[in-house]
């Protein structure tokens, strides 16, 4: 009979976890499929089979092993469809006397496992994931005498605690920090990206379980084809893959959107790596290493832009995340209260732009960084959509997002409803920087150079529409101040105009 139980959440996949490094039959390793972590928002149904289909793979792998497992199954009749109840269950029928369980990396399921643990009459405790360069509040500490948290210090600091690309003497590789500034190309015409490594996996019946336990959900999905890593070593796969065929381009287009290629030269590791299949420190070990060894074929800007993203960005994210909550999910900073437009669980829009990474969102459950920044985000930003409706959209559709990556980079970076705390300024932009970065507006409805009038775009009348109602808000921030002295040199007619265009889609945006 098992005296402890451990708990595994679905994005806690870490076979390298030291939990697992010796087999203890008095250990018996726990996971759930349950309800309402499939339906606090409504999710891609690729996420919701992907996560399944991931966690029933590592718990074969588990009994493999030799670790004794409990499995519940969306559909099992014991599954009470909750953490606590299913494991205050196991402690009575086992007669259990420790509990242990790993941090949990959303706030929400921090507090549900913290009162799970603070009700029950056995020893409880709580463990790290082994997964991250940080700690929880890592961040928080660094800029504790600080006014604000900046990036770029951050990503500094820990390039040099964990010497990713440093010199012995203490500075960087090359002698420059960030090259963001080369990495910030459109892909040359007739320009054919490498194609995306897919997997094939049959997952027909984990769908019917979806199906069977009338799960909401969006988007669609290929059951015999499913692209996603499932395993650790399809996630190695995969970013080998990316390494090999991708990395030399991949920071000079990594901004770049295009008609016909979804991904690009993105490596879509992310899925893998947030439900823990592969870690941040192996990937960015193995990118320095790859570069080191291909210098001749790589160049240090490709490299460092995405060990920037993970060492830097994504660990940045979660210090945010872990400072801020859960305070940062109510910020509204402009007071943004419009719905979300149906069109954005469809594609039905006649902007080129927002229709493909839509379609593409709810094609393949991802889009690259810029699309979700530059293209959804900052239309729902100069629309004036509510944060929360933003939110939850990001967190369903994407099948990488979880909510402390997701929130941050939402709330935070695209619609900079936390007035500041991530982003110096906000992401806005009219329709030139998505025509100066890919082929949408070639294909499109309205016309990109056009402002007002018939078939403009929209993007224009709503860019400045938002500079205009905002400006109480924002006149001060100096990264804005260019494009206020191009508004004021705008003569009172032109003004007018281009607010009432906008006033005119924002009335109509249904059918925009």
């Amino acid at each position: 009979m098992p005296s402890t139980i451990r708990l595994i959440l679905g994005d806690q996949l870490n076979i390298n976890h030291s939990w697992f490094s010796a087999v203890d039959q008095s250990v018996l390793y726990v996971l759930m499929e349950v309800k309402p972590e499939s339906e606090y928002v409504k999710h891609h149904v690729q996420k919701i089979v992907g996560i399944f289909t991931a966690m029933r793979l590592f718990a074969e792998r588990l009994k493999k092993q030799g670790h004794a497992v409990k499995y519940y199954h969306i559909t099992d009749v014991d599954n009470e469809q909750s953490f606590a109840s299913n494991i205050k269950a196991l402690i009575k029928k086992h007669g259990t006397r420790k509990f242990e369980y790993l941090e949990p990396d959303e706030y929400r399921l921090d507090q549900q496992l913290q009162s799970l643990a603070n009700s029950l009459e056995i020893k409880a405790s709580c463990h790290s994931s082994e997964h991250f360069y940080t700690s929880r509040t890592e961040l928080a500490d660094m800029f504790a005498e600080k006014k604000s948290f900046l990036m770029e210090t951050f990503y500094r600091n820990m390039r040099k605690k964990h010497q990713v690309l440093m010199q012995a003497d203490g500075k960087p590789v090359t002698g420059k920090w960030n090259y963001d500034h080369d990495n910030r190309k459109k892909l040359p015409k007739n320009h054919e990206p490498t194609p995306p490594k897919y997997f094939a996996h049959d997952v027909s019946a984990v769908l019917a379980d979806v199906a069977a336990a009338q799960l909401p959900h969006m988007g669609r999905v290929d059951a015999e084809q499913f692209i996603w890593p499932l395993t650790r070593e399809e996630a190695l796969e995969l970013y080998e893959f990316f390494l090999a065929e991708m990395l030399q381009v991949f920071g000079a287009y990594q901004d770049s959107m295009a008609q016909q290629y979804w991904s690009i030269y993105h490596s879509r590791i992310s899925f893998a790596m947030n439900i823990k299949l592969i870690g941040p420190e192996e990937i960015v070990t193995l990118a320095e290493q790859y570069w080191t060894e291909h210098q001749s074929q790589v160049s240090i800007a490709q490299v460092e832009g995405f060990i920037r993203q993970i060492l830097g960005w994504r660990e940045y994210m979660r210090g945010i995340y872990w400072a801020h909550m859960p305070e940062y999910s109510e910020l509204n900073h402009f007071d943004n209260d419009r719905p979300l437009p149906s069109w954005y669980w469809t594609g039905d829009t006649k902007m080129n732009c927002l229709h493909k990474s839509i379609d593409q969102s709810l094609e393949h459950a991802y889009a690259h960084h810029i699309q979700r920044l530059m293209v959804t985000g900052n239309f729902a930003l100069l629309a004036g959509i509510a944060p929360d409706e933003v939110d939850a959209w990001y967190l369903g559709i994407y099948i990488d997002a979880f909510e402390w990556v997701e929130i941050t980079n939402t709330r935070g970076m695209s619609q900079y409803a936390d007035g500041g705390i991530v982003g110096t300024k906000p992401y806005v932009s009219s329709g030139s920087y998505i025509h100066k970065m890919g082929d949408y507006c070639q294909h499109c409805h309205y016309n990109v150079k056009q402002k007002t009038g018939e078939g403009a775009c929209p993007m224009n009348s709503l860019y400045w529409n938002f500079l205009d109602k905002h400006r109480d808000l924002l006149a001060g921030n100096r990264r804005m101040s260019m494009m206020y002295r191009v508004w004021d040199k705008y003569d009172a007619e032109t003004k007018s105009e281009l607010l009432q265009q906008a006033g005119q889609y924002l009335d109509d945006i249904e059918n925009i």
